[in-house]
Formats: C-alpha cells, sequence, structure tokens
C-alpha cells in the first residue's frame, strides 16, 4: 500500500476534485521522504490539469493529519556517518560534504521545496487538519489556501524538545503572529488548539470533525469556475459548516496574550528565557510550556530566537533559504541527533544537552549555525 493515496472525484459540473491523503496511520502519518517525493510529482500533475479545481490534502485514521516529520531516519543516518567519520567519538561535528551526502540533506531540501510549493500553488489547496498537526505537519498545514481545523485539532513546533527550532516555514508564519506569540510558541514547543490556531492566523475555518464528508459532498455540488473565483466558492461552503459548528473552544493563547507579550519583551534570548522559567504560573497550559522549555536544549532556545528575530522581514523564499542553511548545520552538530535519540530512539527522556543553561551557549557558537552552508 503507497504511503500517500491519491483519488480524484467527478464533481457535478465535470470538473475534479483531487485528494492526497498521508497513508502511514501507524506513525500518525509522519512525513517521510517517500511521502514528499509522490506529493510534488502528484501535485506537480494537478497543477498543471485544467480540470482539477482544488487540492485536498488529509490524512488516514482518525488521529493525526501528520504529526511531524520522520526524523528518526534522519538520526540513523545522521549516526551512521558519525561512526564511520569518527568511530571513538562521542562529539562528532559532521563536515558539510559528509551532509550533503547524507539523506539529511535531500529531506530537509525535499521538504521545503514542498512546503513552499503549497504556499504558491496556482489552485485552492484545502488542508483537513484534524487530530495532530505537528511539526513537519504544519510545513504542509501553513501554506494552504484554505487550513480547517475542528475540536480534535492538536498542533505544535516542539522541536526545541530534539535539539532542532522550528522549521519548515516557521520563520515566516510564527513571525506573523501579535504580541511575540509565536516566539513563546516556538520557545517552549507548547501545544496548541484549533482556536488558537485561528487567533494567531494559522487556520481559516473551524467545523466539526464529523463533517468531513457532508463538506467533500457539498464540493461536489459546487459550480466550479476558473482558478480566480474558485478559492472564494471554497470559502463559501467553509464559512456554511463553520457557522452551524457547534465547537466551542477556548483560546490559551488569547487569554494569556498579555502575558506572553510580557514575558517576551526582553531584547535577547537569555532574559526571555530566564523569564518563562522562572514565572510562578497557575495556568496548566502555561506551566506545560514551561516544563518544555526547561527541559529543551538551551542550544536550540539561542539558536530559536536568533532565527526568528534576524528572519521577521524575510520574503517566504528567503525564510526558507534561510531554514536549509540552519537545518544543514543542525544536521552537522550532535545537538538535533542526540535530542532525537533520547525522545524518540531509546525514549530515556534524558538527553545529554551540550549546553546546561541558556548563559553558558556562546555567541560564537550560535553564529557558526548561521554562517552559509558553503561546499
Amino acid at each position: 500500500m503507497s504511503v500517500v493515496l491519491f483519488k480524484e472525484l467527478v464533481t457535478n459540473n465535470d470538473k475534479k476534485i483531487a485528494i492526497a491523503e498521508l497513508n502511514s496511520p501507524k506513525s500518525l502519518n509522519a512525513l517521510s521522504l517517500e511521502m514528499m517525493t509522490l506529493l510534488i510529482t502528484q501535485l506537480t500533475l494537478w497543477q498543471d490539469d485544467d480540470d482539477v479545481v482544488l487540492v485536498i490534502l488529509q490524512g488516514a485514521g482518525d488521529k493525526a493529519f501528520c504529526a511531524g516529520g520522520d526524523v528518526v531516519s534522519l538520526y540513523h543516518a545522521l549516526t551512521e556517518q558519525r561512526k564511520t567519520v569518527q568511530p571513538n567519538e562521542e562529539f562528532v561535528v559532521l563536515d558539510e560534504t559528509t551532509i550533503r551526502d547524507n539523506l539529511a540533506y535531500e529531506f530537509f531540501t525535499k521538504e521545503y521545496y514542498l512546503d513552499q510549493f503549497i504556499h504558491e500553488y496556482s489552485k485552492p489547496v484545502m488542508v483537513w487538519g484534524d487530530g495532530y498537526v505537528i511539526g513537519g505537519g504544519i510545513g504542509l498545514f501553513s501554506g494552504a489556501s484554505h487550513r480547517v481545523v475542528t475540536e480534535k485539532t492538536l498542533l505544535a513546533m516542539p522541536e526545541i524538545t530534539i535539539g532542532l527550532y522550528p522549521d519548515v516555514g516557521a520563520s515566516w508564519f510564527l513571525n506573523k503572529t501579535p504580541s511575540n506569540i509565536g516566539l513563546f510558541l516556538g520557545l517552549t514547543g507548547a501545544i496548541f488548539n484549533a482556536a488558537d490556531a485561528k487567533y494567531i492566523g494559522l487556520a481559516d475555518a473551524l467545523v466539526n470533525s464529523t463533517d468531513q464528508q457532508a463538506i467533500i459532498d457539498r464540493l461536489i455540488t459546487v459550480q466550479w469556475q476558473d482558478n480566480e473565483k474558485n478559492p472564494a466558492l471554497l470559502s463559501e461552503v467553509l464559512t456554511e459548516f463553520s457557522a452551524n459548528s457547534e465547537t466551542e473552544l477556548a483560546s490559551n493563547v488569547k487569554s494569556n496574550e498579555a502575558l506572553i507579550s510580557r514575558l517576551t519583551a526582553y531584547n535577547n534570548c537569555a532574559d526571555i528565557h530566564h523569564a518563562i522559567i522562572n514565572e510562578e504560573f497557575d495556568d496548566k497550559w502555561l506551566q506545560s510550556a514551561q516544563k518544555k522549555l526547561k527541559n529543551g536544549s538551551p542550544l536550540s532556545a539561542a539558536l530559536i530566537y536568533q532565527q526568528l528575530t534576524s528572519s521577521k522581514d524575510f520574503t517566504l523564499a528567503e525564510c526558507f533559504a534561510s531554514e536549509l542553511n540552519l537545518s544543514l548545520r543542525c544536521c552537522q552538530y550532535p545537538e538535533f541527533s542526540e535530542g532525537v535519540r533520547a525522545l524518540l530512539v531509546d525514549k530515556d527522556k534524558s538527553p545529554n544537552w551540550r549546553y546546561e543553561n541558556i548563559n553558558n551557549v556562546p555567541e560564537e557558537t550560535v553564529d557558526w549555525f548561521f554562517t552559509p552552508f558553503t561546499s
């Protein structure tokens, strides 16, 4: 069975609705290199097909659209490289040539190409963001023209827990949130719900999870026209179902916006880090966010702050270019591999981070991560 299932539905006026379904429910549809390759090929074909008026992305099963990228495969590929280069060393920084020959280079290059392709797609793209939409899943989700969430949607960019940083275009969409909420979500890896996603501009329609088939049935009856009018036609249908939605969710980020703004008002990462760690929260959502930052990689925190700060005025293409460079640097450096090992491979949840405290992270180390990847 293919890891992505493709089908086309014929509408009442003989147009086509194209559906791509991530088909790895046991892994919560974790985004693999094979998935990306299939999606890029098929999305290109659908973009060139004049009969296709709408593309829908969804995930198999009822637990997740996509709960992140397949970083475990990257871990194994990078670990093998380190054993080959310096088998007796615990801390090995790989050279650029080695990374270019590694799975990681193709993985991140293809992932960001796919994400940007969705952002710039010439036809409406609706993503059914039901269940978990995490990490690489948000990369697919965020660029769609119509981002649909439900009462079951849970989103997060939790890369700080694995020694990475929010990528997949997060430099673009986290920087567009109000009151430094994007920075807070990136530093803490906090899980947020559908109401939060709508509030910060990361989702367009909140509907009932049970309405998925009804929405598709309704879309088949639409009198689809040319591409310029079709986004509005899709929006009208989603508005109908949003209006009938019984979902009533409270937004954690909205209710804590003033506090988040205060905690992130400093002009350096260390002060923001300490402000969040040292605050006494009564709110359980904030307590959970605080714990993730406390247990996460201090080096990642420094990288997250620097990436989001430096990319505020970037174009979309510049965001993805800068993220590719930073991700390749993260693959060179052992922190990312150690984080994946501790959380997802050995699952001991005891990562041996390079630096124990945000104050110990050298500026020159952070600067190295942002030097151009050249060879």
